[in-house]
């Protein structure tokens, strides 16, 4: 039987899956007719391949869609539809997991290391400040998903003594994982680096807030490239302000791209990264569509569903 899958995101996304899911659904054995007509028939389309979009908000028509498989890993903007009845995947590939990777070691050593005195200058001065080994360091990862582990397990891989958090209990090897507020309240006092990759829920908004930024010893640094939400922006900047956080480095956004009179653009103690941590890359994300589609067609779980009532 030929599937019918409709291909509906942004327009700028269309012309690498176009290459990209014929392949991954060819090497997965599945036969299926990929559409981006905004009139196909909703009864007559299988699974629905998303990112939002105008064109596509109502999901009520799709009675025969048996998953609507994300582009992204984060479904907030998705989620929340009260008329999305059907199961929903969100991403988690290869390529984005690696770059999330790349992105959050990248800039926990470059914090670690205090690179940013000499690469902006030391101003003729032979200033001789030897960092800590890595082992005589704490960073701690706050979110322990798919990626948050992954995160979590290459940092403690360099040695870091590397703490965990997530709102339920999770159990890592290598990791010293804690959940639950008391358990934030203590990995926050304990830690120097703090890398936040939690979802973006009602639960989870403003995490680092004016409270918790007070636990954190002086000084230390955030790495955030998990949600702009997760961060109440004026207690950031006020803390920053006051020498209690050293340094934010900061990839994701409330309003996105970062408007131009935002403070954060100019402050010497923020580095702003225009939202590059983690991208998915179409090769692999259309190896996870075809897999989770598969799965679906011989009854097996599938991968990275959503829990709706928790939000990811």
């Amino acid at each position: 039987m030929t599937l019918t899958l409709l291909f509906s995101a942004p327009d700028r996304l269309w012309p690498a899956y176009r290459e990209a899911l014929p392949v991954a659904l060819a090497a997965a054995g599945i036969d299926a007719r990929i559409t981006r007509a905004a009139d196909e028939a909703p009864e007559a389309v299988d699974y629905i391949i998303y990112a939002p979009n105008e064109a596509l908000t109502d999901f009520t028509p799709f009675t025969r869609t048996k998953a609507v498989l994300s582009l992204w890993a984060g479904v907030e903007r998705i989620v929340s539809n009260p008329t999305l009845t059907q199961p929903l995947c969100r991403m988690v590939d290869d390529g984005l997991a690696l770059g999330m990777r790349d992105y959050v070691v990248g800039h926990v050593m470059r914090h670690h290391l205090g690179m940013d005195a000499h690469i902006h200058g030391l101003d003729g001065r032979w200033d001789q400040v030897v960092p800590p080994l890595a082992r005589d360091r704490t960073v701690a990862v706050l979110g322990l998903g798919a990626l948050g582990q992954f995160c979590a397990t290459a940092i403690a891989a360099l040695g870091f003594e590397t703490l965990g958090w997530s709102r339920s209990p999770k159990e890592i090897t290598g990791i010293t994982c804690a959940h639950g507020p008391d358990g934030l309240h203590d990995v926050l006092r304990r830690t120097e680096i703090v890398v936040t990759l939690l979802p973006n829920t009602p639960a989870t908004e403003n995490t680092l807030d004016a409270r918790t930024l007070a636990l954190l010893p002086g000084g230390a640094v955030i790495i955030n490239p998990g949600r702009g939400a997760l961060i109440d922006d004026a207690a950031l900047l006020s803390a920053l302000e006051s020498g209690r956080i050293g340094h934010a480095t900061l990839d994701v956004f409330r309003t996105e791209p970062l408007p131009a009179p935002h403070p954060y653009w100019a402050h010497p103690r923020v580095t702003v990264t225009p939202h590059i941590a983690a991208e998915t890359r179409p090769a692999t994300a259309s190896t996870v569509i075809a897999e989770n589609i598969r799965r679906s067609q011989t009854g097996a779980p599938l991968l990275h569903e959503v829990d709706k009532k928790a939000g990811y």
